[in-house]
C-alpha cells in the first residue's frame, strides 16, 4: 500500500493471556471476577525469597499455539528476567522469554480484499503478565490479579502494509487461540491485547523508518484506526523535515490520535538474564506428537470443508466457521434435517441477526441445533410452509420450545388438501368478479394479487405449491 508516495511497514505484538485456571509461577487463581488483590500470593507479589514454579498447562497451550501458527517448536526453551520499573511490577523484573523461545519461525495465511496474504510470525514466547495500574487524580491504585497470569506473546514480522490488514491478521490469530481454547480472546476483559509498531518509507526503499510503537490496543476497529492515524502524522512529520523518534504512544479512540507515552526501550535496556529460579523447559519428540495429534481442525481448514463438503459458498462457509461453537452448532443443526445451504441461510439471516440484537453468542441462543435442524425439515417437508415457519422461529426465540410442540399448540399445520384450498379460492374468485375478469381478458400480472390474497384467507397456512396449480386452474373459467 503506497500514501503520498511512501510505504508503511507494520508489525504486530499480540498478547494473549492462555486459559489456565492458575497462574504462571503459581498456584493464585486467574478468575476475572476476583475482587481487587484478592488473586495474590507471595509469588505474585513479589515477596522476597518466593520462588517461581513453572505452569504446565501453559507450557501445552503454548505448543498448540504454535503449532496452529505454523511454529517451529523449540526442544529447549528458557526463561529469563526482564528488568524494568513500574509501580505494577512488584518485582522489579519480569520474567519473560528472551532469546530462545519456544515457538519461532511461524506464518499464518488469511484474505484482504480477495487478496491472499501470508505474514510471518517470528516468535511466540511465553511470560507472566504484570499487574493493572489505575489512576485517580493524585493517586495511583495498584491490583495484582493480573500480575503473574501466563502471556503468550505473538510477534509478526515487518510484513504488514495497511492499517486493515493489520486488523485482518488481529482478527485471524485471535479466531485461531479461540478455536484451539487456549484463550477465550475477550478485548473488553484485555484477554488479548495489541501493540503495534509503525514506520514509514518511501517507496523502493529497502531500509526501514524508525519504528513507533503504539501500545495496548484492545479494539480490531482501533488497531486499524491506531495505525492510520499514525501513518498520517509520521508522513507529516517527515514532509516537514522532522525526524520521527524512537518511542511507544498510546491511542486515544475519543480524538483518534495517538501520544506520547515514553522514549522507547532496546532490548538491552531491559538488562536481560536468565532466570536463575527455573530450568530450561526441555520437550520430547513423544509430548509434541501427542499435542500434534490432539489439535482441532482450524477455522481455515473447516471454512474449505464446508465448501466441499456442503456445497457452500465460500462467503456462507467463512461466516459459519467465524467461531469454533457457530460451526458446531450448523453441523449438529445439518444432521437433523441434511439441508446444508437450507440451515446456512436460516443462521445467517434470522438466527444471527437475532443473537446480535439480543447481544448474544451462539451458545446462549434460545433456539437450540436440534430445534433450527427441525425447523428446517419440517418445511422441506411441506409440513410448514416458509411463512409459518418465520412465525414458529419467532415463538422458539420466546419459548425454546420445540417447533412441532408449538405448531401443535398453535394450529399451524399447513394445509395441503386441494379441496380445502379450492374452497378458500372459490369464496375468493366470488369476492374479486372485476379482477377475475381482468385476469381473465389477459391482464395476467393479477395472478400475485390473488396469490397474496388467497394466502392471507388461509393465515399463510396453504401449500404454496398446491395454491397455485389449483389458483391457476380455476381462474381459466
Amino acid at each position: 500500500m503506497s500514501m503520498r508516495n511512501y510505504e508503511p511497514v507494520i508489525g504486530l505484538e499480540i498478547h494473549a493471556q492462555l486459559k489456565t485456571n492458575t497462574k504462571m509461577f503459581s498456584s493464585d487463581s486467574t478468575r476475572f471476577e476476583a475482587s481487587d488483590n484478592e488473586n495474590t500470593s507471595p509469588v505474585s507479589v513479589g515477596m522476597p525469597g518466593a520462588l517461581p514454579v513453572i505452569n504446565k498447562q501453559a507450557i501445552d497451550f503454548a505448543i498448540r499455539a504454535g503449532l496452529a501458527l505454523n511454529c517451529q517448536i523449540r526442544k529447549k526453551s528458557v526463561f529469563s528476567r526482564k528488568n524494568y520499573f513500574y509501580p505494577d511490577l512488584p518485582k522489579g523484573y519480569q520474567i519473560s522469554q528472551y532469546d530462545l523461545p519456544i515457538c519461532e519461525e511461524g506464518f499464518i495465511e488469511f484474505t484482504v480484499d480477495d487478496e491472499p496474504k501470508k505474514i510471518q510470525i517470528i516468535r511466540a514466547h511465553l511470560e507472566e503478565d504484570a499487574g493493572k495500574s489505575t489512576h485517580q487524580g493524585d493517586y495511583t491504585l495498584i491490583n495484582l490479579n493480573r500480575s503473574g497470569i501466563p502471556l503468550l506473546e505473538i510477534v509478526s514480522g515487518p510484513d504488514l502494509r495497511s492499517g486493515k490488514e493489520a486488523s485482518v491478521y488481529a482478527r485471524t490469530v485471535r479466531q485461531i487461540l479461540r478455536y484451539l481454547d487456549v484463550c477465550d480472546g475477550n478485548l473488553e476483559e484485555g484477554s488479548l491485547r495489541c501493540d503495534c509498531n509503525v514506520s514509514v518509507r518511501k517507496v523502493g526503499t529497502e531500509k526501514f523508518g524508525t519504528r513507533v510503537e503504539i501500545k495496548n490496543i484492545n479494539s480490531f476497529r482501533f488497531v486499524e484506526k491506531a495505525i492510520e492515524f499514525e501513518i498520517e502524522r509520521q508522513i507529516d512529520a517527515i514532509e516537514r523535515g522532522e525526524s520521527i523518534v524512537q518511542e511507544t504512544r498510546l491511542y486515544d479512540p475519543d480524538k483518534n490520535k495517538t501520544f506520547t507515552m515514553r522514549t522507547k526501550e532496546d532490548a538491552q535496556d531491559y538488562r536481560y538474564f536468565p532466570e536463575p529460579d527455573l530450568l530450561p523447559v526441555i520437550l520430547t519428540e513423544a509430548q509434541l506428537s501427542k499435542i500434534k495429534l490432539e489439535l482441532p481442525e482450524l477455522p481455515q481448514q473447516k471454512c474449505s470443508r464446508f465448501q466441499k463438503q456442503y456445497s457452500l459458498p465460500f462467503y456462507d462457509s467463512e461466516i459459519l466457521t467465524a467461531e469454533r461453537e457457530l460451526s458446531e452448532f450448523f453441523e449438529e443443526a445439518v444432521k437433523i434435517c441434511n439441508n446444508p445451504k437450507g440451515v446456512s441461510n436460516w443462521m445467517m439471516t434470522e438466527l444471527l441477526r437475532e443473537l446480535n440484537e439480543a447481544k448474544l453468542t451462539i451458545q446462549q441462543s434460545p433456539i437450540s441445533a436440534v430445534n433450527l435442524g427441525t425447523l428446517v425439515g419440517l418445511i422441506d417437508k411441506g409440513t410448514i410452509s416458509g411463512k409459518i415457519a418465520k412465525t414458529i422461529f419467532a415463538e422458539m426465540w420466546k419459548t425454546s420450545d420445540h417447533p412441532e410442540q408449538i405448531i401443535k399448540a398453535k394450529g399451524l399445520t399447513q394445509i395441503t388438501d386441494p379441496k380445502a384450498i379450492g374452497l378458500i379460492i372459490d369464496e375468493l374468485i366470488a369476492k374479486n368478479p372485476g379482477p377475475v375478469s381482468e385476469y381473465r381478458a389477459g391482464k395476467t400480472k393479477l395472478l400475485g394479487f390473488f396469490v397474496g390474497q388467497a394466502m392471507k384467507a388461509s393465515q399463510g397456512q396453504a401449500n404454496p405449491e398446491i395454491l397455485n396449480q389449483v389458483l391457476l386452474e380455476k381462474l381459466k373459467g
